[in-house]
């Protein structure tokens, strides 16, 4: 007897390796992969303009990489005490306007050579709501919590954020032909927007996906991270507190599906190597006896390396020189 409904998820006919570049844009449901990519050593560039939640955003972003800008003082805007730009995230925002241009052109810079490289582009859209500015009609990443008189919403509908995209991909693949761009739908529920305006915004992304996937069927793939969270985990316990996120076990066996369909079984036999040292260097020593603490930090140096001369694309920089100079101090 089966007392749930199984999503089928189809295996992605190229596979995503650790030694590709891959950039990830989108919302807080990008950001939970994106921890996982992070911390199983994909080279991967994530938010470079922060956590953005609609397709017209993602779309002016990833504009903004291709045509190298630099932001300048006249991008920003100042409200109370911090400099804020309304193309990113209020992690940019800052009382200094120039450590704020500082850092936003720094991820800018980083992000525009990455994509140009990037073997895959990994989009996740989150709402179809967007905020326009009423003064110039400019749709928003972020509002900074400004008042509402400031702007205008309006929900996007699946033709106009394709006519969006279509060229944006078509300019994406002609600079960089062997581009793949993988989309999901984030399974965050905005409640805010009301029950009903939260399906209509979703199957709108759904539908703007799935005819840019028809559209550029060899280089444009889905991956069905809200259906799995809607049909397959339908319960309540798969939730955090707030009843909008879903919890972190969720994420996990999200992040266990998107493995069997994304990742050769060369790369998932890596992950399940450098997780083993990965716990082993999370580990907290349970005694005060120092020379065998010590004697624990030289072996996770020795798999460190070991794994390393084994697979010379992960990049462990930080973590050979984290442990040898914490054996200088023991």
């Amino acid at each position: 007897m089966e007392f749930r409904t199984i999503v089928s998820i189809k295996k992605l006919p190229y596979s995503i390796t650790h030694e590709q570049k891959i950039m990830m844009l989108g919302s807080c449901f990008a950001e939970n992969i994106g921890k996982y990519m992070l911390q199983y050593k994909f080279n991967i560039d994530l938010n470079p303009f922060g956590i953005l939640y609609n397709p017209a955003s993602i779309a002016h972003s990833l504009y903004m990489l291709l045509q190298n800008k630099t932001f300048a003082e006249f991008d920003l805007f100042r409200e109370g005490q911090l400099w804020h730009s309304f193309s990113h995230h209020s992690r940019f925002s800052h009382i200094d306007l120039h450590t704020c241009l500082n850092e936003i052109n720094t991820r800018l810079a980083q992000g525009a050579i990455i994509l140009k490289n990037a073997d895959w582009l990994i989009i996740t859209w989150g709402t179809a709501w967007v905020y326009r500015l009423t003064e110039t009609g400019e749709i928003v990443s972020n509002c900074h919590k400004l008042p509402e008189k400031y702007f205008i919403r309006q929900r996007l509908c699946p033709n106009e954020i394709t006519d969006m995209w279509i060229p944006l991909i078509s300019e994406l693949l002609q600079e960089n032909p062997r581009l793949k761009i993988l989309m999901t739908v984030s399974p965050v529920r905005h409640f805010r927007d009301g029950a009903h305006a939260n399906q209509l915004s979703k199957s709108t992304l759904l539908l703007a996906t799935e005819l840019l996937c028809c559209t550029f069927p060899d280089n444009c793939f889905y991956f069905p991270s809200y259906e799995i969270v809607m049909d397959e985990l339908r319960d309540y316990r798969f939730y955090d507190s707030d009843m909008v996120h879903p919890s972190e076990q969720a994420v996990e066996y999200i992040w266990e599906q998107f493995s069997l369909s994304c990742f050769s079984e060369k790369t998932r036999q890596e992950n399940a190597e450098w997780g083993k040292i990965f716990k082993s260097l999370n580990h907290k020593p349970l005694t005060s006896d120092l020379n065998a603490y010590k004697d624990f930090v030289m072996q996770n140096l020795f798999k460190l390396k070991k794994f390393h001369q084994k697979y010379p694309y992960f990049d462990l920089s930080n973590e050979l020189k984290s442990l040898e100079c914490l054996l200088k101090t023991l």
